[in-house]
């Protein structure tokens, strides 16, 4: 790595870290002024809510990273032009193109750093509304009255009771169904009077007793099987995993919701909504890439404009972003589009427009 390399990427990396810190902390500034008296209108401690932020912090950056990749590079770009250094590096032999490599790496660097954070982001805010008191975290040890739990393979459970045990766990009355379309996917109805899950055996699972099985074909096909003892291994979750609090669909990470949608599919559902969501997981992280594309030749449109120019272009650039991400989203829930072209087509109009800014740049 040259000299430039570094002082460039040094310059970046200043700007980046306080945009990427700097706007989550007002965010949270601004959370904690509004919310206030909700909060401590609960009895919650100071340390609490506190701890709480921590848990705030991977969502919030996740979002902000983009913004701050843009702003990085703007200023970053337009500090060199303004002060005359990209001239000297071109008269040097050094190409635009070349000088602004090493952004382009970081540029991809903090992409992966967005990834992890965006799979980090939904336990975390779960966690952080159970802090919060917004959400009741269920009892780990039994519970004595009727729920339903929803399955990410499709499958929904409806028990009367749930006891763990020294060596296990029991259930009472466990009802376990699968939506289906027709005889090629049919919907899976069992009912047993009682299941038991024993930690002793060498391949722990459920084993359902006294009960039946049901296939619903079609009208007036439903083959029934009876059943004393059935070991089965469509029921994966352990005794803790079905008294933790089932997760929505903004809980999940990737692959879980990749799953979700994927059941919810084979059901007959309406599954736009979740596949834009999940679509959106992947392409707003990307977006750092795009912007660092685009805003590194425009800020060398104007190199004697100042830190205003700078800002302009910067906030400007994230409301259009913002914007057109908001109504790409609701394209493709509406049907429009493809719910996955369309959660990408801001970053591919973007792309496009740094592509032709960056073959006009002088190099």
């Amino acid at each position: 790595m040259s000299t430039l390399d570094r002082y460039v990427l040094r310059e970046w990396t200043k700007v980046c870290l306080l945009a990427a810190l700097g706007f989550p902390f007002l965010v949270m500034v601004i959370d904690l002024a509004d919310k206030f008296e909700t909060y401590f209108g609960r009895g919650l401690s100071k340390a609490r809510v506190a701890y709480s932020y921590l848990f705030f912090l991977p969502e919030t950056i996740s979002l902000v990273l983009p913004v701050a990749v843009l702003f990085a590079v703007v200023f970053t770009v337009g500090a060199l032009g303004r002060h005359s250094e990209l001239t000297a590096a071109k008269a040097s032999g050094i190409s635009f193109h070349r000088v602004m490599r090493p952004l382009l790496v970081a540029s991809v660097a903090v992409v992966l750093l967005d990834l992890g954070l965006t799979e980090l982001a939904p336990g975390a805010s779960a966690r952080r509304a159970e802090l919060l008191g917004e959400k009741a975290a269920r009892p780990t040890s039994s519970r004595f009255s009727p729920f339903v739990y929803r399955a990410d393979s499709g499958w929904v459970y409806s028990i009367r009771s749930l006891e763990l045990r020294a060596n296990g766990a029991e259930m009472r009355d466990p009802i376990m169904e699968r939506g289906g379309t027709g005889e090629d996917y049919p919907t899976i109805l069992v009912a047993a009077q009682r299941a038991t899950y024993d930690t002793a055996r060498a391949t722990r699972g459920w084993t359902l007793a006294n009960g039946a099985v049901r296939y619903l074909l079609g009208p007036g096909r439903e083959p029934t099987f009876k059943f004393n003892a059935l070991r089965t291994t469509t029921l994966r979750e352990t005794p803790t995993a079905l008294l933790a609090e089932p997760k929505a669909p903004d809980e999940m990470r990737y692959a879980e919701l990749g799953r979700y949608v994927d059941a919810l599919a084979r059901s007959g559902s309406d599954t736009r909504k979740l596949q834009v969501e999940q679509a959106l997981k992947l392409s707003v992280p990307f977006a750092c890439i795009i912007v660092a594309l685009f805003g590194a030749p425009l800020a060398i449109s104007t190199p004697r404009s100042g830190m205003a120019w700078g800002v302009a272009v910067c906030l400007a650039t994230t409301f259009v972003d913002l914007l057109m991400f908001q109504l790409s989203k609701a394209v493709g829930q509406g049907g429009a589009l493809p719910p996955t072209f369309a959660a990408w087509m801001p970053n591919l109009l973007f792309g496009a427009a740094g592509v032709w800014l960056w073959r006009k740049a002088r190099t």
